[in-house]
């Protein structure tokens, strides 16, 4: 009688132990394929663009939860003639360089500003141009640069607006702000000012305009710009063999007319500058 409880005793504890194996194998493949969707495999045959998910409507997450906008579409285009696969990684904006640097992405494509960054990477052609400005809430008494004095203002971290501020007028006009603070996205930047707790948001004005026009914002621009500027695609410095690349396709892009396509497509006319 002894010996059967030990016998049975002992089955009970191994299948157990099976269990208890069984729960942790499938605890770390669900965390493997919970990696595997966030972080995008990088090989010689796919062009994998690192963005800002949050920078409509060059970058972003769609209703439907894809990524789109006007720079992953042409980013796709330039892919397919160049004969790579394009994969989007979504990245925090002030870790670019140290994605671009570890090879986790190819380029930095998305609304990403030349001009103070000219001997930071190996840029492409401009092939848009744009401003930073001011948005305001559409009752705001701030109307001219002028009144931004003794007032908070608010940019992204590591953004072109941000360097805008460092130097030449745009310094300036910095010294003359009540506080100055950095968030991660213009999405939080945006929510600030709405509900009050910033006087003043300083960005790109293709961004503001797509979220004041497909999102009915209360929100107005200033009309005088902090700064006028040129988008390119990065590289890192010694990756100028892809970027030459990049740089045919866009050129044959502008030629066949699929860059006025999807331009069109986004903002409702031409605006690309590459001929």
């Amino acid at each position: 009688m002894k010996k059967i409880k030990s016998i049975i005793a002992l089955s009970l504890i191994a299948v157990m132990v099976f269990a208890i194996a069984g729960c942790s194998c499938s605890s770390s493949s669900s965390s493997t394929t919970t990696t595997s969707t966030t972080v995008v495999k990088n090989d010689d045959s796919t062009l994998v663009v690192g963005f800002d998910a949050e920078f409509p409507p060059y970058g972003f997450k769609d209703e439907k939860g894809n990524y789109t906008g006007f720079d992953l579409e042409l980013a796709e285009a330039v892919a397919n003639i160049i004969g790579m696969k394009v994969a989007y990684q979504p990245i925090d904006w002030d870790a670019k360089d140290a994605e671009l640097n570890s090879g986790t992405i190819d380029c930095i494509w998305n609304g990403f500003t030349i001009n103070g960054r000219e001997n930071q990477y190996a840029w492409s052609e401009p092939y848009l141009n744009n401003e930073q400005v001011v948005v305001v809430k559409a009752d705001s008494q701030i109307n001219t640069n002028a009144d931004l004095a003794g007032k908070t203002v608010e940019v992204q971290k590591e953004s072109s607006a941000e360097t805008a501020l460092n130097s030449g007028n745009g310094a300036a006009l910095k010294q003359t702000f009540g506080n100055l603070v950095t968030v991660a996205d213009y999405n939080t930047a945006l929510m600030d000012l709405e509900s009050g707790a910033v006087d003043a948001v300083i960005m790109d004005s293709g961004v503001a305009e797509y979220k004041i026009n497909s999102e009915k914002k209360s929100f107005r621009l200033l009309k005088e710009p902090i700064a006028t500027e040129q988008y390119g695609v990065g590289f890192a410095k010694e990756n100028t063999a892809l970027r030459d690349k990049v740089n045919d396709a866009l050129h044959q892009l502008a030629a066949n007319g699929g860059m006025e396509q999807i331009s069109t497509k986004w903002f409702g006319s031409n605006i690309v500058i590459i001929k």
